[in-house]
């Protein structure tokens, strides 16, 4: 059986990834809950998703930080997240 896949988009107009949809829906929902606490950088997201994952003991098969990124700028590009332009290093926070 094949499992269902979701187009990813970038912001910036780039070819992105096809993801598995049940992956792309656990991501989703770990980023906009690290982002209920407020801004985050890339490195803070991906160490709260980390410890989200622990605490609820969530098996996630492949690299956090890989699918953390494609849907990050999935929602970034659907503009559900938007990036803070921040020194020295950008934040993500939940759009308005």
């Amino acid at each position: 059986m094949q499992t269902e896949k979701i187009q990813l988009q970038h912001p910036a107009g780039k070819k992105a990834f096809r993801i598995d949809k049940k992956k792309y829906e656990i991501m989703r929902k770990a980023i906009l809950g690290s982002l209920k606490k407020g801004p985050l950088t890339h490195t803070q997201m991906l160490e709260a998703i980390r410890h989200d994952f622990q605490k609820r003991k969530s098996e996630f098969e492949g690299s956090v930080e890989w699918y953390m990124e494609g849907v990050k700028l999935d929602l970034e590009a659907i503009n559900v997240i938007e990036r803070l332009h921040e020194k020295p290093k950008p934040k993500w926070v939940l759009s308005k």
